[in-house]
């Protein structure tokens, strides 16, 4: 990428430990509400129909209510909104379901779990529940699958000239894969981005990249938090967004660098 990508931010929605919505995690993220961690609130799905929101999983519902939250009350057309959806691992309970049931001695998978295992399994029940029939991508970066996922919809924006609604979410992997990946906790961030600022606009993100390393929280809570799931590397910039303050934020991509994220407030 040469040179920048920037876009208009307009709404946030949020789910993670101990934080119910962007409301609250504003507030935590400003210092005008102390964190307390609690098991991550996962919603059902209202506007999934019964059988959907049946055979889904906890990672669709994780995702479904963050990308509703930020996109309520915004005026876009839901059934042509281009989106990205951005996971580490996508339904890693589902994967630890089909593992013992091949450890097992009937190897038989129902079609269920089979077709929630593929890792775009958000992006078609988010189609369903909202009829949208706009294109999607979904990206998967390790520790920074929210930074490429960030970088996608950046540039979508600006080769579409189009609202964009980034999702980025983990959940908890069991034991033992946990053992070998330690994310404890479901996590999800969306943030709907426009091409140009308007009324409903918090302000304006502009990304390039950098062999920086990326930005910590000074809150050792915060932090672990921040360490806990991919999707959470997105604390520090939300940090900023949510103190109204200007100024830049490294995240997690590569080995050999960062995302760095201006921000500027509309206020």
């Amino acid at each position: 990428m040469n040179g920048s990508l920037g876009a208009a931010l307009d709404s946030i929605g949020l789910l993670g430990p101990g934080l119910g919505g962007w409301p609250q995690a504003r507030a935590v993220l400003r210092g005008e509400q102390a964190y307390a961690h609690q098991p991550t609130l996962i919603p059902a799905p209202t506007t999934l129909p019964a059988a959907e929101r049946r055979r889904s999983g906890r990672v669709v519902h994780l995702a479904l209510a963050v990308g509703q939250e930020a996109t309520a009350g915004s005026g876009t057309d839901l059934t042509a909104l281009t989106t990205v959806f951005a996971s580490s691992a996508a339904d890693s309970n589902n994967c630890h379901e089909i593992l013992l049931t091949l450890a097992s001695a009937d190897r038989q998978l129902s079609p269920t779990r089979f077709h929630n295992s593929v890792h775009n399994v958000t992006a078609g029940y988010w189609s369903i529940a909202t009829r949208d029939l706009a294109p999607y991508t979904v990206v998967c970066a390790y520790d920074g699958s929210f930074a490429a996922g960030l970088l996608e919809a950046l540039s979508l924006v600006a080769s579409s000239a189009t609202d964009v609604l980034l999702v980025a979410y983990d959940v908890d992997y069991p034991t033992p894969l946990r053992e070998k990946r330690p994310i404890s906790d479901a996590f999800a961030v969306a943030l709907l981005l426009r091409p140009r600022t308007g009324p409903r606009s918090i302000g304006r993100l502009t990304a390039s990249f950098a062999t920086a390393a990326a930005d910590s929280m000074v809150s050792a809570r915060l932090e672990a938090l921040r360490l806990s799931a991919p999707a959470a590397r997105a604390l520090s910039l939300l940090e900023r967004v949510a103190a109204e303050r200007s100024g830049a934020s490294a995240l997690e991509y590569q080995a050999n660098g960062s995302l760095v994220v201006e921000y500027l407030p509309c206020s």
